[in-house]
C-alpha cells in the first residue's frame, strides 16, 4: 500500500511540475525560466533554432544570463529550445551505498579517495553539469567512478549511455579503468561493451554514419584505416598531415576541376601571378608550384591549401559552397582564393563519391541536416546511446559538432527521453582553435545547451600532479589571455627544496649548444631517479615544432625515462621535469579566417585574437607536465617565456 500511494505522489507531483513549471520553480527557491514557453508542457518541443549558416544571426535575448568570465558573452552563438529538464531522481542510500562501496575500493587498492571537490562530480544530479577540470586534477579517476554511479547505483542502462574520450589512446585508458573498477563492483565489461561506452567523437560518429549513411570509408584516415574498423580516431589528429593517398585524390579533384571550369583556370592564374590561360586552347596540366596564403607560414600547393581552409570553414559550422564570398571583410586576394575554393570543393565532392568515401566534416554536417528536418524513426532509434553523454576534453570541440549534439539530444528529449550531458574540460587547456574547435562552446555552455534551469558548475581545481611553484608559474601565464573563466587552483603536493618553478634560459640556440642541452637532460634523468617516488617519465621534452625534437632524438637516441614530443601530444602526460623548447613565434595574422570566423557568427573573438590567448594556453599546457621542475629554453624571451622571465 504504501508503495502505491508513493507512486501515485510522484506521478502527481511530475503532472503538477509539466503543467505549473514556473510555481513549481519558484515554490522551490528555483530561478525562473527565461522565455514564454512552458519547458515541462505536454506539446512537442519545437526544432533547436541553431543559426542558418549564412544568415545574419540574431542577438541573444535581453534576459539572458550571463556567464561569469572575463569577457562578455557573443551575442550571436545559438539558442535552441531548453534540451534537459528535471534532475536526477537520487536516493540518499544510493549515495551512501556508493561512498561505502568506494571506501572498500579505496581500501583494496583498486582508486584513490576521491577529494569533496571530486565527490561533487561523482553524485552530480543535475542533467546538464559543466565541469572545469584543472591541469593534473584527476578528472579521469572521477570521470569512471561518475560512470559507475550511473551505472550501478542509478541503474542507467548501458546501452543508454556514452563516454566521449579525445583520442583513441585516451579512450583506452578510461576502458582500462572501468573494467578494472567495475569488476570490483561486480559489473563484468566485455572488450566489446567497453568500446561501445567508452568513444571518441569520430568513432561515435562512424557507428552513425554506417548504418545511417552507409559510410564506411574515411577520406581523412584513407591510408592509415584497416577494412571494416569501427574506431576512427579523433579527426583533428588524424586529418592534421595529408598523406600520398589522400593527396592524389585532391590533385585528381584539381585537374578536373582545372580542365572543366574556365572559371576556376582564371583563378589559378591569378593567385600565382601568371599569364591568363588561352582559353582557345585545350588546357594543360594545371600549375603546381607553392602558393603562399595571407596568415600561413609556408607555402603549400593549391589543392592542400583548399582542403585545409575548406576542411576549417566546415568545422565551424560552415557549409562551403553557400559562404557569399561578396560579404566577407577580406582583400581582392583572398576572396578569389576563396572563390577558386569553392569550384573546387564541389569538384573534391564528386571524386570522394566515385571513391565510395566520405569525410568527417560531411557525414557531420548530413547528419545534423537530418535530425535538424524530420528524421526517420530508424534514425531516433538509432540515438539511444547518446541519451547520457560524458563527454571529456569538452573544451577542444568544434561549433560544427556541438550543433550536431544539439541536434542529437534535441530528438531525444523530443521522444521524452530525458537526456543528460556531463561535460568535462578546462578552457585554460584549449589548444586545438587552429582546427576549428573553440573554448568559447564551454564558456559559454548554457547558450549553447540550455535547460529548464541553468546548468551547474562544477571546480576541479586542486592539481594533484604539479609543485606549488610550477602552478603558480603557469596561472601567471594565462593573466594575459583575455577570453577565459577566471577560477583559482591550488597544488596539492608540498613544495620540494630541490624542486622550481620555470627556469627560462634565453640565448638557446639548438644549433649551436645542443651538446650542452643533451647533458642538462641527463642530469634532470639523474634527479628524477633519485627522488623517493619516481615518476615513470622522468625528463619530458617537448616543442610546438618537430624540427627541434628530431635534432634531439638523432642524438639522444632512446634514453630510459627520456620522452620527447609536441606540445599537443604531452596534454594528459606529465614528467618529474618537464623541459619547454619554445622561441614564442609572433602570430601572423590570418585574415581569411578571421572572414570566416565572423561569418560564422558563433564568436566573440576573432580568429587572430582567439589564437593569440591559444598560444599562451599552449605555454600553460607544457608547463603543468612538470612535477617539481620546469626548464624553458628559448633564443629571446617572447610570449610566455618573457611573462615568466620577468
Amino acid at each position: 500500500m504504501t508503495s502505491i500511494l508513493a507512486r501515485y505522489r510522484k506521478q502527481l507531483r511530475n503532472t503538477l511540475g509539466d503543467w505549473f513549471p514556473r510555481t513549481t520553480l519558484f515554490l522551490k527557491g528555483e530561478p525562473p525560466i527565461n522565455g514564454d514557453t512552458k519547458p515541462g508542457s505536454r506539446k512537442k518541443a519545437e526544432p533547436a533554432q541553431a543559426p542558418k549558416r549564412q544568415a545574419e544571426p540574431k542577438a541573444a535575448s535581453k534576459g539572458a544570463k550571463r556567464e561569469q568570465s572575463t569577457v562578455q558573452p557573443p551575442t550571436t552563438t545559438p539558442s535552441p529550445t531548453a534540451l534537459y529538464g528535471p534532475v536526477f531522481t537520487v536516493k540518499r542510500a544510493q549515495e551512501q551505498r556508493m561512498k561505502m562501496r568506494v571506501e572498500q575500493a579505496v581500501t583494496q587498492g583498486i582508486i584513490q579517495p576521491p577529494s569533496p571537490e571530486q565527490w561533487k562530480m561523482i553524485l552530480a544530479r543535475a542533467p546538464a553539469t559543466r565541469i572545469f577540470a584543472g591541469a593534473g586534477s584527476g578528472k579521469t579517476t572521477t570521470l569512471v567512478l561518475r560512470v559507475v554511479f550511473m551505472l550501478c547505483h542509478l541503474e542507467i542502462p548501458r546501452e543508454q549511455l556514452t563516454v566521449i574520450s579525445f583520442t583513441k589512446a585516451s579512450c583506452e585508458e578510461l576502458r582500462a579503468q572501468l573494467k578494472r573498477v567495475l569488476a570490483f563492483w561486480e559489473v563484468p565489461l566485455n572488450e566489446e561493451a567497453a568500446r561501445e561506452l567508452v568513444r571518441t567523437f569520430h568513432s561515435a560518429l562512424a557507428q552513425l554514419a554506417r548504418s545511417e549513411l552507409r559510410a564506411t570509408q574515411w577520406f581523412e584516415q584513407l591510408s592509415t584505416q584497416s577494412k571494416g574498423e569501427d574506431e576512427p580516431d579523433n579527426g583533428m589528429l588524424a586529418g592534421a598531415t595529408l598523406n600520398e593517398g589522400q593527396r592524389q585524390l585532391l590533385i585528381q579533384a584539381y585537374e578536373n576541376c582545372y580542365r572543366e571550369d574556365a572559371g576556376f583556370r582564371r583563378r589559378v592564374h591569378l593567385l600565382l601571378e601568371l599569364a591568363a590561360p588561352n582559353e582557345e586552347e585545350p588546357p594543360g596540366a594545371p600549375p603546381l608550384q607553392p602558393f603562399v596564403l595571407n596568415g600561413e607560414r609556408q607555402p603549400q600547393p593549391l589543392p592542400d591549401l583548399f582542403y585545409g581552409q575548406a576542411s576549417f570553414a566546415e568545422t565551424l559550422g560552415l557549409r562551403v559552397g553557400a559562404i557569399k564570398s561578396s560579404q566577407l571583410e577580406c582583400s581582392t586576394r583572398d576572396r578569389i582564393f576563396l572563390e577558386a575554393m569553392q569550384q573546387f570543393w564541389r569538384h573534391f565532392g564528386k571524386v570522394l563519391k566515385e571513391q565510395r568515401l566520405i569525410t568527417f566534416n560531411t557525414a557531420f554536417a548530413v547528419l545534423t541536416d537530418r535530425l535538424e528536418k524530420k528524421p526517420s524513426r530508424a534514425l531516433i532509434a538509432r540515438l539511444q546511446p547518446f541519451t547520457h553523454l560524458l563527454i571529456d576534453e569538452f573544451q577542444d570541440i568544434s561549433p560544427q559538432i556541438a550543433l550536431w549534439l544539439q541536434q542529437v539530444q534535441l530528438r531525444l528529449a523530443e521522444e521524452k527521453a530525458a537526456p543528460s550531458l556531463m561535460a568535462i574540460g578546462d578552457d585554460w587547456q584549449s589548444i586545438y582553435g587552429w582546427r576549428g574547435s573553440s573554448p568559447e562552446l564551454f564558456i559559454h555552455f548554457d547558450r549553447w545547451f540550455p535547460g529548464r534551469t541553468p546548468s551547474q558548475m562544477l571546480m576541479l581545481g586542486t592539481n594533484y600532479r604539479s609543485s606549488p611553484a610550477i602552478v603558480a608559474d603557469g596561472e601567471r601565464i594565462l593573466t594575459q589571455v583575455r577570453h577565459k573563466q577566471p577560477k583559482k587552483t591550488q597544488a596539492f603536493r608540498a613544495a620540494n627544496e630541490l624542486g622550481h618553478g620555470v627556469k627560462v634560459v634565453p640565448q638557446f640556440d639548438i644549433g649551436r649548444q645542443l651538446t650542452s642541452l643533451l647533458g642538462e637532460i641527463e642530469a634532470q634523468r639523474s634527479y628524477a631517479a633519485e627522488r623517493e617516488r619516481p615518476e615513470r617519465c622522468a625528463v619530458m621534452v617537448m616543442s610546438r615544432l618537430n624540427a627541434p625534437l628530431k635534432a634531439i632524438n638523432e642524438q639522444l637516441g632512446r634514453q630510459p625515462g627520456v620522452r620527447t614530443c609536441t606540445i599537443h601530444r604531452a596534454k594528459g602526460l606529465q614528467a618529474e621535469v618537464a623541459i619547454v623548447l619554445d622561441d614564442g613565434q609572433p602570430q601572423q595574422p590570418h585574415p581569411l579566417r578571421n572572414a570566416l570566423y565572423a561569418a560564422s557568427g558563433h564568436f566573440q573573438q576573432s580568429y587572430d585574437d582567439a589564437m593569440a590567448d591559444e598560444a599562451l594556453r599552449l605555454s600553460y599546457v607544457a608547463v603543468t607536465r612538470g612535477v617539481s621542475r620546469v626548464l624553458w629554453y628559448t633564443r629571446q624571451p617572447r610570449g610566455a617565456a618573457a611573462i615568466l622571465a620577468g
